[in-house]
């Protein structure tokens, strides 16, 4: 997609680390690299090796609203990808370690009716997928989309 004022530039950012599904979800989002986004989010006490990044939403949150992007208050339960807003925040994977709940982020979106995701697992193929029979996710966080800078 041509990269025109109020376009959509679709090159998904791929996770650097194993751990960094969320700061390469909230680089998707924003528009960032990994790399820039890593930078921001050690400089706020966040780091891919921590594991509350998989089972803790703040983290995310707290990373996109720094920028100025606001988020829904709680997640919502997932129902149907057609029930999705056009920006969305997904928990995909969900496992429990220890009795504590771990998931992976990915980022949904539609842009003029397409819907797709963003998944930035490095041992995809492609980055952008739209198998989504095949992802199960449980809940969402709503990304607003006013807020997010062109």
């Amino acid at each position: 997609m041509a990269g025109h004022k109020g376009e959509t530039v679709i090159n998904p950012v791929v996770q650097e680390e194993i751990t960094g599904c969320g700061i390469a979800s909230v680089a998707n989002i924003l528009g960032k690299s990994y790399a820039e986004m890593k930078s921001i989010a050690n400089a706020m006490g966040v780091y891919a090796s921590d594991k509350s990044l998989w089972s803790d939403t703040q983290y995310v949150r707290r990373m996109l609203s720094s920028a100025g992007v606001e988020t829904s208050t709680n997640e919502i339960p997932f129902e149907s990808w057609s029930a999705l807003p056009d920006l969305a925040l997904l928990s995909i994977k969900h496992h429990q370690e220890d009795g504590k709940n771990f998931w992976h982020w990915v980022v949904f979106k539609r842009v003029d009716g397409q819907a797709f995701v963003l998944d930035s697992a490095s041992y995809l193929s492609s980055s952008t997928r739209t198998d989504f029979d095949e992802m199960k996710p449980k809940w969402f966080i709503e990304v607003c989309y006013g807020a997010v800078s062109a």
